[in-house]
């Protein structure tokens, strides 16, 4: 597992603290399944709000030439630091629970997130510096990363990625501007395609096979607590499995030896 060796065994937070915060983590996501549907009407009408409901790439790139830099750098900084924390005191709090969490969370992304979880015990603050997604937060928690080192990073890589989508934005500011011209111009027929994409979406999830975002954290209490269960179990059986290697070891030890010989000497 993920859990640093020299990490601090950690109490397990009240149901209150946990709730503090998954509260705030369900919040930002229904705000960007609302940045998702209205997308179209807010790039044209409150581009600001866009990035503060849902500050994915793409919405960060529309909105770029829209917006003054105080507004862009200072709002979009906040909305993108706002999960961060939280997903790193999830891991900080649960550890190896939480990171098996994020594992089992997708059937399709779940090797993806193993082989993240092997490579970043070797390059922990690369990846906090460049990629400061989710799982990475958590990774961060999990593993015993100090609080101070992991939010310069964090904050250190947001505001250069910010600094590059700015400077994109800039490089091809003609066709950025006649794209929104474009979604300015069929902005209620567009708004009515992603409200209903956004709607099907979550239709699709809730009755699949997998979850959707909002529905995992719901769940997360409860698959947190299935979580421990199973690596308690799983330690467990190591330590009866080492047992069982211990005795073997000195039976076979104990048939290499001759016997001793009685008082007769033979």
């Amino acid at each position: 597992m993920i859990r640093a060796v020299d990490a601090p065994a950690r109490s397990k937070p009240s149901r209150l603290t946990f709730w503090l915060i998954v509260g705030p983590l369900v919040a930002l996501v229904i705000a960007s399944y609302i940045g998702d549907a209205l997308a179209p009407t807010l790039v044209d009408e409150h581009p600001l709000l866009l990035i503060a409901l849902n500050a994915r790439n793409r919405n960060l790139v529309l909105v770029t030439n829209e917006l003054d830099a105080w507004s862009y750098y200072l709002v979009g900084t906040v909305r993108l630091l706002l999960a961060d924390p939280l997903f790193y005191l999830l891991g900080y709090f649960y550890g190896d629970a939480a990171v098996r969490w994020a594992e089992k969370r997708s059937r399709t992304f779940g090797g993806i997130l193993r082989s993240v979880e092997r490579f970043f015990q070797k390059a922990s603050y690369p990846l906090v510096l460049i990629a400061p997604n989710n799982p990475i937060c958590l990774f961060a928690g999990a593993s015993g990363m100090s609080p101070p080192v992991f939010f310069t990073l964090n904050l250190t890589g947001t505001v250069a990625r910010l600094i590059l989508i700015r400077w994109v934005g800039d490089i091809f500011s003609g066709p950025l501007d006649s794209l929104v011209d474009l979604i300015r111009e069929y902005r209620l027929p567009l708004t009515a395609l992603t409200i209903t994409v956004t709607g099907f979406l979550l239709w699709n999830e809730s009755r699949g096979e997998g979850e959707s975002e909002l529905e995992a954290l719901m769940r997360l209490e409860e698959e947190l607590e299935e979580a421990e269960e199973e690596i308690e179990h799983e330690h467990e059986v190591e330590r009866e499995l080492d047992v069982w290697e211990a005795a073997e070891s000195a039976a076979h030890a104990g048939d290499d030896h001759p016997p001793e010989p009685d008082e007769d000497g033979r």
